[in-house]
């Protein structure tokens, strides 16, 4: 056997690391060409059937394309149609365009199949592109309705954050977050909504956005020898500022926003760095009055809002009748003992 050079596994690993860049960059490429190719045959359909062209002759085009090109997808009626229809609700727009020539046909697919209106339309696909979305987070994205969940969002951020950098900081954030991964009981304490948080950090991250990164729970903030403790953490890469989440395993109280408005002001006096924006804060609540919300955060001088949180449980009169987890242990060993009984016929 030959003697495998000290730097083999280096060359080994950059090797390896290049053929996957290379993989990956054509398929960027081949996915524009193909959505260019898409949006030519759209922007043609369009003009076409504006001319003249009845929807039946699209019908008949799909059948000669498939036939001239068995086994390539893409080609059906349905999807030719679409081709037709992003074009017009794109053409124009210039981010619209740029973010359908980036992101793959099947999310603007799905997207042109379930939402209806142009505005909201146009909501995720440019979250899609800047976010970089997977099909699935997509689906979940627009199951739970996250464009209104965005506008919904209550917060102060037109009497603290300079005007220009309004939409981008309202983006972030939604007026409702799904926690069903956290599998917590619909009794629980703060404490125990943390530890859930913490112990699913990474499927918290996913919930939260793709910008936010975790500095830590139980932030230790100090001040004339005595302690003040945030919940969570988080800085925003995008933002440029930390994310100060407040945890209220309860309904909003005027007080949660004092509180955090002074945690707010101790966080950008004693840690924020020169060259960070001030910090901005999260009331997390597992239920809200608007009013209350709407004159409490009119009291406070720090950028905030306030959230509330779910998670999907099955109705009490269904989950009576499914075997609990006491049953199912039961059933599994039982289903053991049986198993072990006829290896041993």
């Amino acid at each position: 056997m030959s003697i495998v050079p000290l730097n083999y596994q280096v060359t080994l690993r950059d090797l390896k690391l290049r053929i996957s860049q290379a993989r990956y960059q054509s398929l960027l490429a081949v996915n524009r060409e193909l959505i260019g190719l898409y949006l030519y045959m759209g922007e043609v359909l369009s003009v076409r059937t504006q001319s003249g062209w009845g929807n039946g002759i699209i019908d008949t085009l799909s059948k000669d394309l498939q036939a001239e090109y068995p086994g390539v997808k893409g080609f059906s009626s349905r999807n030719l149609r679409r081709m037709r229809l992003v074009y017009e609700q794109t053409a124009g727009n210039e981010i619209w365009t740029q973010a359908v020539a980036k992101i793959p046909w099947g999310h603007t697919n799905l997207i042109f199949a379930k939402v209806k209106e142009p505005e909201q339309r146009g909501f995720y696909l440019q979250q899609c592109f800047e976010r970089g979305w997977s099909r699935g987070i997509l689906e979940e994205e627009i199951k739970y309705d996250r464009y209104h969940k965005q506008l919904d969002f209550q917060n102060n951020f037109s009497q603290t954050i300079d005007e220009t950098r309004l939409s981008i900081h309202r983006q972030e954030f939604r007026d409702e977050y799904n926690l069903s991964f956290l599998g917590l009981d619909d009794q629980h304490t703060e404490r125990e909504l943390e530890n859930a948080i913490v112990d699913n950090i990474s499927k918290t991250l996913g919930q939260l956005g793709n910008d936010f990164a975790f500095m830590g729970r139980q932030f230790r903030l100090e001040l004339d020898d005595k302690e003040y403790f945030i919940d969570l953490l988080f800085y925003h890469r995008k933002l440029r500022c930390m994310i100060a989440l407040e945890l209220k395993a309860s309904e909003f109280k005027p007080e949660h926003s004092q509180q955090l408005n002074w945690y707010l002001h101790l966080l950008d006096k004693t840690v924020r760095y020169p060259e960070d924006n001030p910090s901005i804060g999260i009331l997390l609540c597992k239920s809200k009055s608007k009013l209350t919300v709407e004159y409490a955060l009119e009291l406070v001088n720090k950028p905030m809002g306030v959230a509330t949180y779910h998670y999907r449980q099955l109705p009490e009169d269904i989950a009576r009748y499914l075997p609990t987890e006491d049953d199912f242990s039961r059933i599994i060993n039982g289903a053991g003992i049986a198993a072990t009984d006829e290896e041993q016929d």
